[in-house]
């Protein structure tokens, strides 16, 4: 704020100072304590059921932080866990390597069958085989028309009609036989299709079957992770610093750092 002196007529400024009391601002004193995670994935919880089991076979049971009931369901446990864990892996991994080899069967049958039935519609055109042949093979009364192959299922239905009608037509000897592709060699297409679709459908129901025991045993897994966790902690209780979390980490416990946390080493310095 600027005034005039009234005996040296000159402008003089005023400065006005506010004094706020209030202590210097500590970050450290705003931050708040970690926070325990359970495992959510089964890599996450065969690590903390290891650990768990490894620690407890270290220290001796005096000193150990969990029960010796919680320590034999564990050791008990831990192998009926990774064998779910690996048996639904397996089968996950043998369902994708069937399911390109379906994807590759299915091209090559669906690319030979339309071949067919496009040579098929030609010889009808040339008036080399009659137009109600279409209707024996179970194909549209319109030329050149093709037969939806769009699903796995309709590759199959479709295929299997159009291979019994075309033999069921030469074999009554309605017209010249067709070649490029022949009928033999859509069949033999369309045979190793529908048998890697078996496989494929076999695989499904036993990833299912794996999938709901692995979902059953997680829940365990789970539970068991929780118990021993509460017991540990209640054993290191206050666990309000890093000494304590250090110590339940031996024993597989997991604690995160919110995103204003992650910094701790230089806050710890500020204040």
């Amino acid at each position: 704020m600027a005034a005039v002196d009234e005996k040296s007529g000159a402008n003089s400024c005023i400065v006005i100072i506010l004094y706020i009391n209030c202590t210097p601002f500590n970050i450290k004193s705003n931050i708040t304590m970690p926070y325990r995670r359970l495992p959510n994935t089964d890599q996450a919880r065969l690590r903390a059921l290891r650990a768990a089991c490894d620690t407890a076979e270290a220290v001796d049971p005096a000193e150990l932080k969990f029960s010796q009931r919680l320590v034999l369901e564990a050791k008990a446990f831990l192998p009926i866990f990774e064998q779910a864990v690996a048996q639904y892996s397996d089968a996950r991994a043998t369902q994708s390597q069937i399911s390109r080899q379906v994807a590759e069967a299915g091209k090559q049958a669906r690319l030979y069958l339309s071949h067919f039935v496009q040579v098929f519609n030609m010889c009808i055109l040339r008036g080399e085989i009659k137009p109600e042949a279409r209707e024996q093979l179970g194909l549209d009364d319109v030329g050149a028309t093709l037969p939806d192959l769009v699903t796995d299922q309709q590759l199959i239905d479709r295929g299997t009609r159009i291979i019994e009608g075309e033999e069921a037509r030469m074999a009554g000897g309605g017209g010249n036989r067709i070649y490029n592709p022949s009928i033999a060699v859509v069949k033999v297409k369309v045979s190793l299709f529908k048998e890697v679709y078996d496989k494929h459908r076999d695989i499904l129901q036993t990833v299912q079957k794996h999938h709901s025991k692995l979902d059953e045993v997680r829940r365990r897994a789970d539970a068991l992770i929780l118990e021993i966790w509460n017991e540990v902690e209640a054993q290191c209780a206050p666990v309000d610093s890093e000494e304590k979390r250090s110590e339940c980490a031996e024993y597989g416990i997991v604690y995160f750092y919110r995103p204003q946390e992650r910094h701790k080493e230089f806050l710890v310095g500020v204040g």
